[in-house]
């Protein structure tokens, strides 16, 4: 299992392919907050539920000065059909090899109905504008969890 980050910890680089094909990095958006979170599946309900969340409290994060990126191990082909089909404003990207992933914490040991497995932990990590943790949060739930987020941000 990956180890998990902490507030003040440096964010681990990284460089993935968008959902629209464009290559997307964390240096992107040096001088700027950004929400770094991950999810299991693309077009599943509760990851349907938690990016159309996002989707809907874009402008308020904005306002506040936080970027929103999405991370799943799901194909570029997935993303983009998911993009499109829930008008998603934010960027995608694949982790198909769960390096980003791994390297955030966010996977590991998970189990479902009594099931032992290596899977995606949906987690959100706020990174600030030199690149450092400012918040680190594991095991969240997809109900509700922008609301909570935003209220600890103040957006």
């Amino acid at each position: 299992m990956s180890n998990r980050l902490e507030p003040g910890d440096e964010a681990p680089g990284f460089a993935l392919t968008a959902a629209d094909g464009s290559t997307v990095s964390l240096q992107d958006y040096r001088g700027s907050k950004v929400i770094v979170y991950f999810y299991p599946k693309a077009s599943t309900p509760g990851c349907t539920t938690q990016a159309c969340d996002f989707r809907d409290s874009l402008a308020s994060l904005q306002a506040a000065g936080y970027q929103v990126l999405g991370i799943s191990p799901d194909p570029v082909a997935a993303l983009e059909k998911f993009a499109a089909s829930k008008q998603l404003s934010f960027p995608l990207l694949s982790d198909e090899d769960h390096s980003v992933a791994e390297a955030y914490g966010a996977w590991g040991e998970k189990k479902n109905y009594g099931k032992v497995y290596e899977g995606l932990i949906r987690s959100t990590v706020v990174v600030d504008e030199q690149g450092r943790v400012e918040l680190a949060q594991y095991n969240v739930k997809a109900t509700g969890h922008v609301g909570r987020l935003r209220e600890k941000l103040g957006a």
